[in-house]
């Protein structure tokens, strides 16, 4: 408080929590308008997309460290890789350190695949809008969308603290 007994981190506290309950009416609105309206179509069965993501976090394996990694058997391991590189979403290379081991990584189809679904908004759609905006605007907005997510980053660590 100062010493007109104002309290100004109750003032503070206030307006964030005004502008918290708007910034929670206007998401639905933005996420309306500019969610994908492909149905982010699964067509790979969930073991096939479970290799895939095991990849982008390892690199390139063998089939033997896949199947150790995943708990699954080589073979089906095997099998599943064989569907995915007929379908054009990995490739099989030799190891540069052990050239008596072949190693596994995804195409650049199998990258772009995993990039697509894991878009929630239509880039297309946030283009357009996004162009009607004023540069200033259009900056403004994404600083205010860092700044947000970096002011939860703390809090968000300290709730896994042990």
């Amino acid at each position: 408080m100062d010493r007109a007994g104002v309290n100004f981190a109750h003032m503070r506290h206030s307006a964030a929590s005004d502008d918290a309950s708007e910034f929670g009416q206007l998401f639905p609105a933005v996420y309306l308008r500019f969610h994908r309206r492909d149905g982010k179509k699964r067509e790979l069965p969930s073991a096939s997309r479970a290799v895939l993501h095991h990849l982008t976090l390892t690199g390139p394996l063998t089939i033997g460290e896949m199947a150790k990694h995943l708990g699954r058997a080589q073979s089906v391991v095997s099998e599943i890789v064989d569907h995915l590189e007929r379908d054009g979403l990995l490739e099989r290379m030799r190891d540069p350190a052990d050239k008596r081991r072949t190693l596994v990584w995804l195409s650049d189809h199998g990258l772009a695949l995993l990039d697509r679904e894991r878009e929630v908004l239509s880039n297309a759609l946030l283009t357009r809008a996004l162009a009607r905006m004023k540069p200033a605007d259009r900056r403004a907005l994404l600083r205010g969308m860092h700044a947000l997510l970096a002011a939860d980053r703390g809090d968000s660590e300290r709730k896994h603290e042990p």
